[in-house]
């Protein structure tokens, strides 16, 4: 495998199924299962996932809640999501630990990053949840900097879509996919990709930034293999 230790971020909404909010059971198992697959190709690998299934703080703070509060709010749900997958995971016999931004040891571990990091080298699946633990960033940066910190080789974010296109695809049918982007490429074209806060991580650690659709089958193998569509954003489109 090209990359060796990962990041892995998903999106709440993606865990969701066919439901129209919380988790889907046969889902939530589906990828389990790929993440299983990506660990005995000898992949090291830690977790994000978003918590727009169940709550998404600027949506909150929109409809008038204060940003702080709503944030800590989608941080929770974030940590709902590491659990049931840690909970997944674990059915199919598959170490993980869950390490959490916001301190609550009664659910799970504080990321304190040598203890993470260990994790990672004893082969633990590494749940980072809360996001960075602080309002006003979203997780892609929380995964962007739990990435650098862990040491991981690139971000392999799963998407709806197989990839980086010049525009909605689903909207415009001449949007084109990028098989390979720079990150200032994405950041002055504006790319809806990762926000920019993230992308600027990435870029500055030296981080790749994987995007590639997880409802294909056996997608994230498949994609570590360097096969199917994806787009990998690096510092060198050649």
């Amino acid at each position: 495998m090209k990359y060796e230790r990962i990041l892995l971020k998903l999106s709440g909404e993606g865990l969701m199924g066919k439901k129209s909010f919380g988790l889907d059971e046969d889902e939530l198992a589906r990828t389990a299962a790929e993440i299983k697959a990506a660990r005995e190709q000898g992949v090291q690998m830690a977790v994000v996932i978003g918590g727009g299934n169940i709550f998404r703080g600027l949506s909150g703070a929109a409809g008038g809640m204060d940003r702080v509060r709503a944030d800590h709010m989608g941080m929770l749900a974030t940590v709902i999501n590491a659990l049931a997958m840690q909970d997944a995971l674990a059915r199919i016999g598959v170490p993980a630990r869950v390490f959490s931004g916001l301190t609550m040891p009664a659910v799970c571990e504080p990321f304190v990053q040598p203890v993470a990091k260990k994790a990672l080298d004893d082969g633990f699946v590494v749940l980072c949840a809360a996001g960075t633990g602080n309002p006003f960033f979203t997780t892609d940066t929380g995964a962007a900097l739990r990435a650098a910190e862990l040491g991981c080789t690139a971000i392999f974010k799963a998407t709806q879509v197989d990839g980086v296109y010049s525009a909605d695809p689903k909207k415009d049918k001449n949007a084109v996919r990028f098989e390979k982007v720079s990150y200032d490429e994405v950041l002055v074209k504006n790319l809806k990709v990762m926000d920019a806060a993230a992308v600027a991580l990435a870029r500055d650690n030296g981080i790749a930034v994987v995007v590639f659709c997880m409802h294909d089958e056996n997608a994230l193998v498949r994609t570590l293999a360097g096969e199917g569509a994806f787009t990998e954003i690096t510092d060198n489109k050649g």
